[in-house]
């Protein structure tokens, strides 16, 4: 899977967020044809948003699409998704979501399971390490972005 165009693509949305001094998520939704229908990364520093998530950000760069499009899709993303965007893949009926790492961070993947979502964890030693260095050297840019205070 890590070869696959989807997780490339996150993987490389990942990177520019990471370079522009935001958190170091990709995300990028791909057609059960392989198309990619939007890609984007987490750009609540850059944009000073509550909400823009990688998986929210390749929602939105994937611009308005009927149910349909939705349907067979995947959601390839370098995190584990976080609550908000466990429940945008459910809203939108996506049918797997491929994440790169869950050991830096855990979210909704059993409830992706719940709704008969398939998950696949790539454990990308890649993506892992952009997570620890962006955590080691920002922890209070990472703990805001998933809710928390600052440990």
């Amino acid at each position: 899977m890590e070869s696959d165009i989807g997780f490339q693509a996150a993987l490389e949305e990942a990177k520019k967020g990471a370079a522009e001094g935001g958190v170091p998520i990709g995300a990028c939704l791909v057609s059960a044809d392989g198309k990619i229908l939007g890609r984007g990364h987490n750009m609540r520093a850059q944009k000073g948003s509550p909400t823009l998530h990688g998986e929210i950000s390749a929602l939105e760069n994937a611009g308005r699409l009927p149910a349909s499009a939705y349907k067979g899709a995947t959601m390839y993303t370098t995190l584990s998704p976080c609550d908000m965007c466990t429940g945008a893949c459910i809203l939108y009926k996506v049918k797997r979501v491929v994440l790169g790492e869950n050991n830096t961070f855990r979210g909704g993947e059993d409830y992706l399971k719940q709704r008969s979502i398939e998950v696949i964890n790539v454990k990308s030693a890649e993506c892992e390490a952009l997570m620890q260095k962006f955590i080691k050297e920002h922890p209070e840019d990472w703990y805001e972005d998933i809710g928390e205070d600052d440990k």
